[in-house]
């Protein structure tokens, strides 16, 4: 497929861009790292040279109590510019075009001296900010102004004013957050005039031949946010004061909606982004879960926007536009949406980087140089970690061939695949099996790999990758074939009651409920998606918000865990909010502080705060962890050879993607 709406250039007058895809912002905590901005540069330097027309940099403060954190990045001196420079002639030299942003915390601030309108506490954070003064804000003005101007000191191309997501211009303009009764709040027109006045000292700052795209949040999806008639009425300022782009900014950091997930449909929020498009004659920018060159040509070319943004695919893949350009889509590293190395890592104050490409962020320290020593190495089981070490050990030379005892490779991913919203797991076992054939790796499906084959074909070295196998639950009655595993159930092996129960609140718990208990996808079905979220794409209330819809539940379902730990504390930090929504969604009634005693035919018997009780169920499935599949590993380490282990069967805790594949790839590289 071409894709010509994709590569075409973007002419904004003074600059041209090759072509409209935007590189969007995302803070990857090199920033604030001892050397990070020779790292960050590096990092920006390979997405520059794979082909996108504009990179937008993570987030970067303007004063000292704009900062997301203490130590966060800003640019409000001179001294700093030199650092920057680093990163902005690594992106010319690699031919591309590179914008700073501009982000203010405002009460989303992860410190004691943060700043707001309105001295309100926000949800995720817990410092209450100071209400800022007529001269702070003044003052703050100016600082945008500065920092854009020292931003086109460094060498960048432009500036991206962060206007949504709940930040500080997000604050002022919402009456969620604004409570002021002098010039500043009030009525619309006094909310808006903080973001007007910013992009007019900015213009004056820096001239006319400087980028400046504005975030601008389109939909809020919080309880008093902007009206449809508002965000138009901004928008028309912003263009009258001087915005080169509009970028479209999607709910609050606060928003109990689900926004860049991987159960979001693809493309899910463009149809806002093309109601403004009539609206304003400056471009426009579709964000959100665009993930794939397909679903962006389809944007572009149904005239929804001039421009896509994508950020974290290209964690998963610098080369996306390039491989586009060459027809070579089906070589892409599809970001998943996971949020599990990347967002996950930011909000822990950890470096970000990708599951499905463990080199994100790591350019300067994870390569695979071609060896000057070529082994011929067996590698048993096809998962995430099998896989992901065979195509780079195979790309550096060596003679990889990767035993399979099934019929398929993806191992516990074809599992995940099969849950609701998980759907994009398919793109990485697709782009595994491409890699596979690209490298060289010799791919043998429905074959054991034992110690006769190792001493027979004269392999140099071991990898062993099994994976992992449920845990079995040994109590009265669970020998009963009414109680089986999560793998049986995923794999169609066994019939489910309308009555189950799970035992084991983890990932896999909270993923068995979900599939249990929603009949179809809604992810394949965005209009049922933004109905079960409660998102109002008529945009008659305030936020786009409005009442969900409830689907009647497919099951009873009871979730288990012995701890008494909250439900689902272990889930993801930016995604296990969504999971319990789910399940709630779904009427699944959850329990802790569970002992087990047995299950016969009056249902699963259990004691919770020293009661005992019987769930009338007629199933019950196992999702108490895994354990190691280490069954053959004493085999293979009599042979002598070296062995290695990697993935579940090294450390079978919650399933792990993210460690196997980062484990292969560390592997292979030291091999």
């Amino acid at each position: 497929m071409s894709f010509p709406h994709l590569l075409k250039p973007l002419d904004l007058g003074f600059t041209q861009l090759k072509n409209r895809v935007l590189m969007g912002s995302m803070h990857t905590g090199l920033e604030e790292e001892k050397g990070g901005f020779e790292k960050l540069a590096a990092f920006y330097r390979e997405r520059a040279a794979g082909g996108v027309g504009l990179i937008v940099t993570g987030g970067i403060s303007p004063n000292l109590r704009g900062r997301l954190a203490p130590h966060a990045s800003q640019l409000s001196f001179p001294w700093q510019v030199k650092r920057h420079r680093i990163v902005t002639d690594a992106v010319h030299g690699a031919g591309g075009k590179i914008c700073m942003q501009i982000l203010h915390a405002g009460r989303y601030g992860y410190h004691p001296f943060s700043l707001a309108p309105s001295a309100l506490k926000a949800p995720i954070t817990p410092f209450k900010p100071s209400a800022m003064s007529a001269r702070q804000i003044r003052s703050t003005i100016k600082d945008y102004a500065t920092s854009a101007k020292l931003a086109r000191k460094a060498g960048y191309d432009g500036v991206e004013v962060m206007g949504s997501e709940g930040y500080l211009i997000n604050q002022f303009i919402c009456s969620r957050t604004n409570k002021r009764q002098d010039e500043w709040g009030g009525s619309f027109e006094n909310r808006s005039r903080f973001p007007l006045e910013i992009v007019r000292a900015i213009r004056a700052a820096v001239g006319s031949d400087f980028i400046i795209i504005f975030r601008l949040s389109m939909l809020d999806l919080v309880e008093e946010g902007s009206s449809w008639d508002e965000v138009v009425a901004l928008a028309k300022g912003l263009e009258e004061a001087g915005v080169t782009i509009i970028n479209t900014g999607i709910g609050w950091h606060e928003a109990r909606i689900p926004t860049i997930a991987t159960s979001v449909p693809r493309g899910a929020f463009a149809w806002v982004t093309e109601r403004l498009k009539q609206e304003v004659h400056i471009p426009l920018i579709a964000t959100n879960r665009i993930n794939t060159p397909e679903i962006a040509e389809q944007i572009l070319a149904s005239g929804q926007a001039d421009m896509v943004s994508m950020a974290r695919p290209f964690l998963a893949d610098p080369d996306f536009v390039n491989k586009a350009a060459a027809g070579q889509s089906e070589l892409i590293n599809t970001c998943i949406g996971c949020n599990q190395a990347c967002l996950d890592h930011t909000f822990k104050m950890k470096r970000a980087t990708c599951l499905v490409n463990p080199r994100a962020c790591y350019e300067t320290e994870i390569n695979f140089p071609k060896t000057s020593q070529p082994k011929k190495i067996a590698v048993m089981g096809a998962g995430p970690a099998g896989m992901a070490f065979s195509i780079y050990a195979a790309s550096r030379g060596h003679n990889v061939v990767l035993f399979e005892a099934k019929g398929e490779v993806g191992g516990q991913f074809n599992l995940a695949r099969k849950i609701p919203g998980k759907e994009e797991f398919d793109e990485t076992i697709r782009y595994f099996n491409n890699q596979m054939r690209q490298t060289g790796v010799e791919l043998r499906l429905n074959t054991r790999l034992d110690a006769s084959v190792l001493n027979d074909e004269d392999f140099d070295e071991v990898v062993i990758a099994a994976g992992v196998v449920p845990r079995a639950v040994k109590l009265p009655g669970f020998d009963s074939p009414r109680v089986v595993n999560y793998q049986q159930v995923l794999n169609g092996e066994v019939r489910v009651g309308q009555k189950v129960a799970l035992i084991g609140a983890g990932g896999i718990g909270f993923d068995m409920a979900h599939y249990l208990g929603e009949k179809d996808s809604t992810t394949l079905d965005p209009k049922r998606w933004r109905d079960q979220w409660g998102i109002d794409d008529a945009y008659e209330a305030r936020g786009g918000l409005k009442a969900p819809i409830k689907e009647p539940a497919e099951r009873t379902i009871y979730l288990l865990q012995r701890k008494t730990t909250p439900m689902g504390k272990g889930l993801g930090k930016t995604t296990g909010w969504i999971h319990r929504t789910v399940a709630k969604m779904h009427g699944v009634v959850q329990m802790n502080g569970v002992s087990y005693e047995s299950f016969d035919e009056q249902g699963l018997h259990i004691r919770v705060n020293e009661e005992t009780k019987v769930l009338d169920v007629n199933t019950v499935i196992l999702c108490a962890g895994q354990e190691s599949n280490r069954s053959l590993v004493a085999e293979m380490e009599a042979t002598g050879k070296p062995v290695h282990l990697i993935g579940g069967v090294d450390v079978a805790a919650e399933l792990d993607a993210k460690r196997a594949i980062r484990q292969g790839a560390e592997l292979a590289m030291r091999i």
